[in-house]
């Protein structure tokens, strides 16, 4: 190598060095997250979530702190394009978080990068895409301690009306089925600018985002556990070693004794002891635990007269509270604590969801009686107007309007779609029927019961489970296989619409082997083009023809026998909330039932009577099959 060529390599080198550490650490910048995990640090003390749904919960509730510390320090809703968060968050968490796309979080940094619906991206855009009553509402009801519970519940009421008016019909994330969603834009709001104490404030995260600090006596101490731990069992050891060598022959003696009354107190310990279901229950909400004597006062010493309601689990009463507020208490029957599983369940997926068309509960109650034995009871707010199923089957004739229908219609719709899309997981309710959805004052609808409900993660086609529910109500897929899917709550909606719309049962057994199904005599007027024929005779203030036919053909296309042909819950709140008809509704002919006469099965084996019919509105809704196949309304009682 020559001599001249040398100063001129050693420069080359000398530029290399310098602009290695400038890659290195754009590099780094490019994938630096801005939301700091550190604040996670209170949260993350045991005891840590065990299960994967329980996991992915506790992950996107992080993340929704996170963000909100992020909107307070910046106004931004989003976060850079070139962030990269999911690496870091999965470190953050001292426990293994399940595949992303389980929990919701598939493609978190895209999302965490995106605006949200209206593409309200900072402060200013959500000032402006709410309204200022609404927003006024949310500054009032949130700017406050949130430890008191009907503190708490006060503001997330405000902030799931806030939602509510918020999301657009028709916008690509109506519903918030992310972290980042416009549905979760009051709660990230709430948490930077309404709560005085700011999101991380510990009264504040677990009203708002579900996460718990917990604070052992030795953590508040300053002294690690794990000294007390070595302390005491020396103790432990010198103390044992002293017995021993002062009492050997009063503890061979006493042995059987002490063992015998060992175990009988362990036995009894452990049938006074609340179950370890029992303990998740408050270690997960918000809810007030009431004691037996309080549900005892309020409801009158259970009294006979105070029952509003009975079903296969127990009984409903009416109480009243000491600070006025009228409530109804679900007693559950038999209880035993192999039960408090299911028990826990329910009240914990009540907890968690919140919406507007969604029963909101106040607590719960657990206690173990002399007399009574295992109690399990759960408070939820009184809705004087009884259920769907009082007013349409109840004494006398069915008097609601059409307005009134139309609402309790698209509110049942809107609470089904946020447990299907908005929830985290997803939720199938299973037991969707009329003495299931209550009515409050303004005879808005409210999804209840959530006993037989079961979370659906992200990427399953379906859930295999036993058979439950009612009769009339059970999808055929599931009735049939036990597969249970969303579009098996979609059914269920579909006969309920058809129950409200016509003031009809969905399934009377007229005796004899024969049985009236509401779902198929509706199907045998629609199909022959008498689709306003199933709205009930004599309806005050009908609405207009074309809209009730809608509602009819809506409910003929949930309660379709495949599946596949039903819609999604948010595309019949779409359709419910229309006001007017974009297109032709086309609803696809059904397969013969499995109970098809041989009469049925010639006739359309043979094309009798095919050819297209319209409804009056002019929607094109089937291919007619036989237009003397009717079934006979049979007369209420």
């Amino acid at each position: 190598m020559s001599s001249s060529s040398s100063p001129l390599l050693l420069l080359l080198l000398i530029l290399l060095l310098l602009l290695l550490p400038d890659a290195a650490r754009s590099q780094r910048q490019q994938q630096q997250c801005p939301l700091n995990f550190t604040a996670l640090g209170p949260f993350l003390a045991p005891p840590l979530p065990a299960d994967d749904s329980a996991r992915c919960l506790f992950a996107v509730q992080s993340v929704r702190l996170l963000l909100a510390l992020h909107l307070a320090a910046t106004g931004s809703f989003v976060l850079p394009a070139n962030a990269s968060c999911l690496r870091p968050l999965r470190a953050a968490l001292p426990f293994a978080l399940p595949p992303p796309s389980a929990c919701g979080l598939s493609g978190l940094d895209a999302l965490l990068a995106s605006p949200g619906c209206g593409n309200v991206s900072s402060l200013g855009d959500f000032d402006a895409a709410v309204p200022a009553a609404s927003r006024a509402d949310m500054n009032a009801t949130c700017d406050r301690d949130l430890t008191p519970v009907p503190d708490c519940t006060a503001c997330t009421t405000s902030l799931s009306k806030a939602a509510a008016a918020y999301l657009l019909p028709g916008s690509p994330d109506n519903g918030g089925d992310n972290v980042t969603g416009c549905g979760q834009h009051p709660l990230l709001y709430a948490g930077a600018a309404a709560s005085p104490r700011g999101a991380a404030d510990p009264a504040t995260a677990f009203c708002l985002y579900l996460l718990k600090v917990n604070s052992p006596s030795n953590a508040r101490s300053g002294v690690p556990g794990w000294v007390y731990g070595v302390v005491f069992g020396c103790v432990a050891m010198v103390l044992l070693v002293a017995a021993v060598a002062g009492s050997w022959f009063f503890v061979r003696r006493r042995r059987r004794r002490a063992a015998a009354a060992a175990l009988a107190k362990a036995t009894a310990d452990s049938r006074s002891k609340r179950s370890q279901a029992m303990e998740s229950i408050s270690a997960s909400t918000t809810l007030v635990q009431f004691t037996y004597d309080e549900v005892k006062a309020a409801t009158g010493g259970f009294a006979r007269e105070s029952i509003i309601g009975r079903g296969g689990f127990g009984n409903v009463y009416k109480g009243v509270l000491p600070d006025g507020a009228e409530v109804a208490v679900k007693r559950f029957k038999n209880c035993s604590a192999a039960g408090d599983a299911a028990f826990a369940h329910e009240v914990e997926v009540v907890a968690s969801v919140r919406h507007v068309n969604l029963v909101a509960i106040r607590g719960y109650c657990i206690a173990t009686t002399e007399r009574e034995g295992h109690q399990r009871m759960i408070v939820c707010d009184l809705m004087h107007n009884g259920s769907l199923h009082d007013h349409l089957f109840g004494a006398g004739e069915c008097q609601m309007v059409w307005p009134v229908r139309q609402r309790i219609a698209i509110g049942m719709a809107r609470g089904l779609a946020y447990l299907h899309r908005g929830a985290q997981p997803a939720i199938i309710h299973r037991d969707i029927k009329a003495s299931n959805i209550l009515l409050d004052d303004d005879f808005e609808a409210m999804v209840a019961d959530f006993g037989l409900a079961k979370f659906a993660p992200e990427g399953m086609t379906h859930v295999s489970t036993r058979v439950a529910g009612t009769l009339g109500y059970v999808a055929p897929e599931y009735a049939l296989y036990g597969q249970l899917t969303e579009k098996s709550d979609v059914y269920s909606f579909g006969v309920v619409l058809l129950e409200l719309l016509s003031g009809k049962r969905a399934f009377i057994s007229l005796g004899e082997g024969q049985n009236f199904v509401l779902s198929e005599w509706a199907w045998s007027l629609v199909r022959r083009g008498k689709t306003v024929d199933v709205i009930q005779e004599g309806m005050a203030e009908p609405g207009p023809t074309e809209v009730m036919e809608k509602y009819v053909l809506v409910a003929a296309l949930c309660t379709h026998p495949q599946l596949h042909a039903r819609p999604t819950m948010d595309q019949v709140v779409k359709i419910l909330e229309a006001d007017s008809v974009s297109g032709p509704l086309i609803i696809p002919e059904r397969p013969l039932p499995v109970v098809a006469n041989l009469a049925e099965i010639e006739r359309s084996a043979s094309g009798s009577g095919s050819g297209q019919l319209f409804s009056p509105s002019g929607f094109r809704s089937f291919t007619r099959i036989n237009e003397d196949a009717d079934l006979e309304s049979p007369k209420e009682d």
